[in-house]
């Protein structure tokens, strides 16, 4: 059975204005301390066994849980008599941790399937799985670097040098190998998580990160601590729960989130359609997943690289979060059925499941993230993209520069067309 360590003991000096006199962990969220809605959580997932690090104010936190029992779990406690860093305490509590264990800073208000998460994990055979997703901030958070599988390759600081980059924000939910704080005995020593271990372990290729949408927020700030109890009272830290079906809005990429103007097979020739990242933060706040659903035949022909196009998704998701939009996630087809082009890439000339207007890509998403299809639309600037989206069994929608609206019949349903991405968000709810 894993176990959860949580680490409790932090002052919170930028909350401590809202609720002066008790731990950071303490603060109410919608009426309930924020640790309390980490426990239930963690309880929902079967995960009962849990260790609470304790250092500000510690007492507080001791007397309202006790032994955990009548939050239907088993807590035990650790109290940092000098603190010791956000790492420093697991050297002292080595003998009682499980082989794989959760950390947790105590500081967020989330809500996941953590099963998911401990499967990822497993799956890897990591020593090490952070939970990172997008946020509407990335040029001043620290950022994970990851190929193609989630393995971390590198980790930017906000002061680091940064070109394109992934929006992937270390959450602060993480699991551990035992292994890792067995490795350089520390007791009694300050030891930053992040720079200390983590790092280090980065170059064994044993760190992974685990993407999702799920809700996971800082309450560090009062502002945060405001959004984060709408958002309890919406309902929406509950719904982003991947074990609840999710609704999507599957974005076509060439034209609609950014100026069609030919193939793009280089990173600058992607250009921002107007008011594009206005729409994907309006989809952002609805609580529905944006995720881009993208043929790139450019691969097949041989006029790009996977490498390549990965640096291009890499400057949209840059030139997004600079306006304080992010996407879920990316999905492209690198396939094309017509052979003659020079320099063609022979293992990608294939008809495959995955090319609209097929519905491959889109059902490839709704089985990753639980997406209930039923209520999710595909739009696009082409039919192709209206077809996947009826194939798929979800609603379609048309972008049309330079029109008033109406509809479009394709495949004999009529479509709804926009004049821009933007125009399809004010309707989106």
């Amino acid at each position: 059975m894993i176990k959860a360590v949580i680490m409790a003991g932090g002052k919170g000096t930028r909350v401590a204005s809202v609720a002066p006199g008790i731990p950071k962990p303490m603060i109410p969220v919608d009426g309930k301390p924020a640790l309390e809605r980490q426990i239930e959580c963690l309880v929902k997932n079967d995960v009962s066994e849990i260790i609470i690090v304790t250092g500000h104010l510690g007492h507080v936190i001791k007397n309202y849980f006790s032994d955990g029992k009548k939050f239907g779990c088993d807590i035990t406690f650790y109290e940092e008599e000098t603190p010791l860093g956000s790492g420093g305490a697991l050297y002292e509590i080595q003998d009682r941790l499980s082989d794989d264990f959760l950390l947790i800073n105590g500081d967020v208000i989330f809500d996941m399937d953590i099963g998911r998460f401990i499967a990822f994990y497993r799956k890897r055979g990591a020593e090490a799985a952070l939970a990172v997703h997008p946020n509407s901030h990335p040029f001043d958070s620290a950022l994970v670097e990851t190929d193609g599988d989630g393995r971390v390759t590198a980790w930017l600081n906000k002061e680091d040098p940064r070109g394109y980059y992934r929006n992937q924000v270390n959450a602060g939910i993480h699991i551990l190998s035992k292994r890792l704080t067995e490795i350089t005995p520390r007791g009694g020593q300050k030891v930053d998580l992040d720079r200390d271990i983590l790092k280090p372990a980065i170059a064994r290729g044993r760190v992974f990160a685990y993407r999702t949408p799920e809700y996971i927020k800082d309450m560090g700030t009062p502002e945060r601590l405001l959004q984060a109890e709408a958002d309890v009272r919406s309902g929406l830290v509950r719904r982003k729960n991947l074990a609840e079906r999710q609704r999507a809005v599957f974005l076509d990429r060439d034209g609609t989130i950014t100026r069609l103007d030919g193939f793009v097979t280089k990173p600058e020739q992607l250009v921002l359609a107007d008011r594009a990242a206005d729409a994907i933060r309006l989809i952002n706040g609805s609580g529905a997943l944006a995720i881009v659903i993208t043929n790139q035949p450019v691969i097949a022909r041989g006029e790009c690289t996977v490498e390549e196009l990965d640096e291009i998704h890499r400057r949209m998701e840059t030139l997004l979060g600079a306006e304080g939009a992010y996407v879920d996630d990316i999905f492209y087809c690198p396939h094309h059925p017509d052979k003659g082009f020079a320099g063609e890439r022979p293992e990608y000339k294939t008809d495959c499941v995955c090319r609209k207007p097929k519905p491959g890509m889109i059902l490839a998403a709704a089985a990753k993230y639980n997406i209930d299809l039923s209520r999710s639309c595909m739009i696009g600037d082409s039919r192709k993209d209206a077809q996947a989206g009826i194939a798929a069994g979800c609603a379609s929608a048309l972008t049309r520069a330079f029109t008033g609206g109406g509809t479009e019949t394709v495949d004999g349903r009529d479509i709804p067309v926009f004049a821009s991405l933007y125009d399809f968000a004010l309707t989106w709810h």
